[in-house]
């Protein structure tokens, strides 16, 4: 297969995957730079370390960057906390040319590029059922149950709003 048609058929991947699918392929790729890094650690090529290594960290803070923090919750924020130590270890695989760096990077991600490649297989109706699911098997807290009946309540007493003409559909 030549170079232009190999660069079309992943422009192709990219452009026609899910948003699951687009994670796994970031981690999937974060993971192989990695590599790429400790392969040139063995070699002792620095600049082969270097752009590997850069390049795996472009990718997490891709990751991090892309966290939705008020729908993600916990897990966000315990994501951003997992992307933070990466980049710090990263940064000794340059500073010390340490492929034990890269190693706990990847060792630590591998993890979430199984689950993502899992969810990515899905389909958008399982993923949906999933999530609903999760959401009503999910206890109310007392401060949501409170919030959620005294805003009922204020909804229940507000005048209905005037028609606009617009029309929003999910």
């Amino acid at each position: 297969m030549n170079e232009h048609a190999a660069h079309t058929y992943k422009q192709q991947q990219v452009n026609t995957a899910t948003p699951a699918k687009m994670v796994f392929m970031l981690f999937e790729k974060t993971l192989s730079r990695l590599q790429e890094a400790q392969k040139a650690i063995e070699r002792n090529d620095i600049q082969g370390r270097c752009n590997a290594n850069c390049s795996a960290q472009e990718l997490i803070a891709h990751l991090a960057n892309t966290l939705d923090m008020e729908q993600g919750g916990e897990i966000a924020a315990n994501l951003e906390r997992l992307y933070t130590h990466c980049m710090i270890r990263l940064m000794d695989v340059d500073r010390k040319n340490d492929p034990n760096a890269a190693a706990e990077v990847i060792k630590l991600l591998t993890p979430l590029r199984d689950s993502w490649a899992e969810l990515s297989e899905k389909s958008e109706g399982e993923l949906r059922q999933a999530v609903m699911t999760a959401q009503q098997d999910r206890p109310a807290l007392p401060n949501e149950a409170t919030q959620s009946s005294a805003s009922a309540k204020d909804e229940a007493e507000k005048p209905a709003p005037a028609k606009s003409g617009l029309s929003i559909s999910a």
